[in-house]
């Protein structure tokens, strides 16, 4: 099958499962105000703090809590705690006017002061997407409380600052965090925000409780009382407590595709990919490049040698997922490009490669053993660590699959570097310099989910993602970024395995639900419950 064909198979999955969400409520329909919306989650983080850690799990929490700068609809970017936004033209400074009478849940008002001290003391330095795209930043100046600008030593392209904002535009209240350990902060846990909700109360494995935030800036909403998000690891409880009116959401496939497919035929639940166009992800292998053998780039092009992708797609992600071309993925727009090295399923090739690179098969029938850990993050990348596993002991690599939690795959893989290969999902945000740049870039701070923590260094590919980051010409960035690409996919640090969407169930008792492409992330402030 060619790519193009692939290609138009994915569109047509994407357009019928599009098709199949409900949005918002019609105009005849009365709003009802009141009532508790009860959202499913597969795995808690325990941080809830999205200015230290850009996570869909810390957004599906506290989206409805701390607000961005900036957030994204159908319809285009939109203010949220910033009304206004400009660029220079040399680049060098982002002015951004910021929404007076707004406060912080405990009363306090919410200033440049925040957004500075959110910029230069998270952003730049702990924030785990946002420390290589802030690298050039060297202050914001606050010349009064709701103006902010952003001073940058090299060229930050307005486009890049805007798409960011979004996920990485969170500010937290200065006077909880200054002067104190941030990464131990106890409002990391408890966050104190603008939204419309505020924060409750965390059982650790049970649920979170936010409720109405009275004094909201939006006049006339929150719609609801408060939000429930209970953390149910078994999909099959999870399933039932959908069937059951217990739960009214679980998104991005928090219940088996076996369940999703049954849901779509039922009246009562909305089923599909809408919502997440900001949220395409990657299903990866990561490789621990500390060993020499994962280190070794024949070796790693043999294993994607032994990966049949297209037998994955079909079989785990039931067709909705096309091939990985590398950290850009077709959603991408300009910056994408499919002209780059691709490795066909070919597994002897694949054994031809490590025969070649030292790794002959063994007494004990295999020519090495590997540690991986696949993140807990949903039933396909549990079934893609498996199928990898299976598809590795084809090609005589032994594969032990090591069971964790969402804390001991985090700690494992990206602070203790315990693994040799690891799986998830990342996701592309936006923009290259936004999101998928960080799993190439060295220099990330140390332990950093979700960021190049892999013992790899490409000097040459830093410097081009630098210069990628600081160009204002956006057709010159674009061919960067393809650049970028095509050696990304020759070098292979790590695997872009399979690039796919995300699908949710929701019951139709809530309404004006998947009505932005970051529904799960964004504030839900006019979303509302029959009851």
């Amino acid at each position: 099958m060619t790519l193009k064909m692939k290609q138009a198979g994915f569109a047509l999955a994407m357009t019928g499962a599009l098709s199949s969400v409900a949005f918002a409520a019609n105009a005849e329909e009365e709003v009802q105000k009141g009532g508790t919306a009860v959202v499913h989650m597969i795995s808690e983080q325990r941080i809830l703090n999205p200015g230290l850690r850009a996570s869909t799990g810390v957004y599906n929490i506290t989206g409805k809590i701390m607000e961005p700068l900036i957030d994204k609809s159908y319809d285009g970017y939109e203010p949220v705690l910033a009304t206004e936004w400009s660029g220079s033209e040399d680049g060098l400074t982002v002015t951004m006017k910021l929404r007076e009478g707004v406060s912080w849940h405990d009363g306090e008002p919410f200033t440049c002061d925040d957004v500075a001290f959110s910029a230069i003391e998270l952003w730049k330095k702990l924030l785990n997407y946002s420390s290589a795209l802030q690298a050039n930043l060297e202050s914001v100046d606050c010349p009064d409380p709701h103006t902010a600008v952003f001073n940058y030593s090299k060229p930050m392209p307005i486009e890049l600052f805007v798409a960011a904002m979004p996920d990485l535009g969170h500010p937290v209240p200065k006077h909880l965090y200054e002067g104190t350990d941030i990464l131990k902060n106890e409002y990391n846990t408890a966050p104190v925000g603008t939204g419309p909700f505020k924060f409750v109360e965390y059982q650790r494995g049970q649920y979170v409780l936010a409720e109405k935030n009275e004094d909201y800036w939006r006049e006339g909403y929150p719609y609801l009382d408060r939000i429930v998000w209970r953390f149910i690891k078994d999909k099959s409880a999870a399933a039932a407590a959908l069937e059951a009116g217990e739960v009214h959401e679980s998104g991005f496939i928090g219940v088996s595709m076996a369940d999703v497919s049954r849901f779509s035929e039922d009246d009562r639940f909305s089923v599909g990919t809408m919502g997440y166009e900001n949220n395409v992800a990657h299903s990866t292998v990561e490789f621990n490049h500390r060993n020499p053998i994962m280190a070794d780039l024949k070796v790693r092009q043999a294993m994607y040698h032994g990966l049949d992708i297209d037998y994955a797609i079909k079989t785990i992600m039931h067709g909705f997922a096309k091939p990985g071309r590398g950290p850009v993925p077709s959603a991408g727009g300009m910056n994408y490009t499919d002209d780059v090295p691709t490795y066909d399923y070919d597994p002897e090739l694949a054994k031809t490669l490590l025969d070649e690179a030292g790794y002959p098969v063994k007494d004990d029938g295999y020519r090495f053993h590997l540690r991986h850990r696949p993140a807990p993050w949903g039933e396909y990348t549990q079934l893609w660590a498996e199928y990898y596993a299976q598809a590795m002991k084809e090609i005589g690599i032994d594969v032990e699959i090591l069971t964790n939690d969402a804390p001991g795959f985090l700690n494992g893989v990206y602070r203790d570097n315990d693994f040799d290969t690891a799986n998830g999902w990342h996701q592309f945000r936006s923009d290259p310099a936004v999101s998928t740049m960080v799993w190439l870039r060295s220099g990330q701070p140390e332990g950093t989910p979700w960021t190049n923590q892999f013992g790899w260094k490409s000097e040459e590919i830093d410097a081009m993602i630098d210069a990628a980051a600081s160009e204002l010409d956006v057709e010159k960035r674009a061919a960067m970024y393809h650049e970028i690409q095509a050696r990304a996919m020759a070098e292979l640090p790590v695997f872009f395995a399979i690039e796919h969407p995300f699908i949710s169930v929701t019951s139709k008792k809530l309404h004006n639900h998947h009505n932005t492409p970051r529904w799960n992330s964004s504030s839900w402030y006019d979303l509302w419950i029959e009851h």
